[in-house]
């Protein structure tokens, strides 16, 4: 039996800077408030919170005082900012350099836009941590798409920025930009203007590109172990790449959830993850694996 960890599984660098910022306040005070789960692995959130990583949702931060709270790396609308002066918070905040950036330009479009009568459009899921941190760039006026209906909230005959949550999939957000395209020479009767539609492709490049080196994992392996959390967007669409190239594909959260029967002694198998997965998750659903096969063999 061989098995492979894939080396461009794992996390990327916001979410690891994010646990980084979090060890480091906690070997030093022991207690940190976290705004939502600090990444979507139930795992890495467990071992946290051993360590004195306490989770809170938006409504509990605003009966807090004196006290530390970080951000993760889905990053926050300005209202956190503001709650967090009133009450004396000290932010620690991990948000990741390419969200904030995302914002940032979320926020200069949506003014420019408000000039102009015309409209910001957000490829992403609705209430996700990030999404709802980009709309509070637009003081909740973005419009969220996902699925192709969500386009009957758009009004084709003014004008349109789009942009991407930026752990969505290229290919989705290219074919959501046809579409809209489409609808607005539609809607006008006439060729497409510059001025009608801009879209910024604000996918970030180190998801995105794991989606050809998914691909390639998978067809490598007669089995493929991809190990996720379940809240994962990430993990979601990672698998369904593993999915489409590789029928024995097996989407678990731990080694807890691996059924033996899925496996051959004489198979190869691969192990892989997301953004969201810590390396030590998928060394420990390798040893588990090989520790049972040991066992079998006795």
């Amino acid at each position: 039996m061989n098995i492979e960890i894939d080396n461009n599984s794992g996390y990327c660098f916001g979410v690891e800077y994010a646990i980084e910022m979090a060890e480091d306040e906690l070997n030093e005070s022991g207690q940190l408030f976290c705004l939502g789960d600090i990444v979507h692995n139930h795992m890495e959130v467990e071992r946290l919170s051993a360590k004195g990583l306490q989770v809170i949702e938006h409504e509990e931060l605003k009966n807090l005082h004196n006290c530390k709270v970080l951000i993760r790396a889905h990053g926050e609308p300005p209202e956190t900012y503001k709650i967090a002066i009133q009450n004396n918070i000290e932010l620690i905040d991990a948000s990741c350099p390419v969200v904030l950036k995302l914002q940032n330009r979320v926020k200069g479009s949506f003014d420019q836009m408000e000039e102009r009568a015309g409209q910001i459009v957000i490829y992403g899921k609705p209430g996700h941590a990030e999404v709802i941190g980009l709309t509070g760039q637009t003081k909740e006026k973005a419009i969220i798409v996902m699925e192709d209906e969500d386009l009957d909230q758009i009004d084709f005959a003014r004008p349109i920025t789009l942009y991407s949550q930026t752990t969505k999939s290229t290919k989705g957000f290219y074919r959501l930009k046809q579409l809209i395209e489409d609808k607005i020479t539609a809607a006008k009767g006439q060729p497409l203007e510059i001025t009608d539609f801009k879209a910024n492709d604000s996918i970030c490049r180190q998801v995105s590109n794991r989606e050809p080196s998914m691909e390639k994992f998978s067809q490598k392996h007669d089995v493929i172990i991809f190990v996720s959390g379940k809240k994962s967007s990430n993990g979601k669409a990672l698998y369904g790449v593993c999915k489409n190239f590789n029928k024995r594909s097996y989407f678990v959260g731990s080694e807890e959830e691996i059924d033996l029967n899925w496996i051959r002694p004489e198979d190869s198998i691969g192990i892989c993850g997301a953004t969201s997965t810590p390396m030590w998750l998928m060394e420990q659903v390798r040893d588990y694996i090989i520790n049972q096969y040991a066992a079998v063999a006795q």
